[in-house]
């Protein structure tokens, strides 16, 4: 059974870069078919999607924020990173990775708040 479980980051200052990882348990990031997802929700807000990364390695990013995401991972550790450069207290959420296929997110983790604050 895949689990996928997001790390804590906290509070971030502005201006900082935020640095996210998911730890994917039950299942390789390298099985062909997936791919590993970023999504975030605002306070009060709907869910968006940032970018992913493909069981290939190959990154696709939301146009929006293209230009402050990067995604990575760790194969020996089974994880992928995200990270979030410049934030803003806009960029307070509740973040999730995710399990994607064919565009169904199918299995998410449990998600992280993030809070942007001096």
């Amino acid at each position: 059974q895949v689990q996928l479980q997001e790390s804590d980051p906290g509070l971030v200052k502005p201006s900082q870069t935020l640095s996210l990882t998911c730890t994917v348990s039950g299942g390789s990031i390298t099985t062909n078919v997936y791919y590993w997802t970023w999504i975030r929700q605002p306070p009060g807000k709907g869910l968006e999607w940032m970018g992913c990364i493909a069981s290939s390695g190959i990154t696709y990013y939301s146009p929006s924020l293209k230009s402050r995401t990067s995604i990575s991972r760790d194969t020996s550790k089974n994880q992928f990173t995200l990270q979030l450069s410049s934030v803003t207290p806009e960029d307070t959420a509740l973040y999730y990775c995710a399990r994607s296929i064919t565009n169904t997110w199918d299995i998410w983790g449990k998600g992280t708040l993030v809070t942007v604050s001096s």
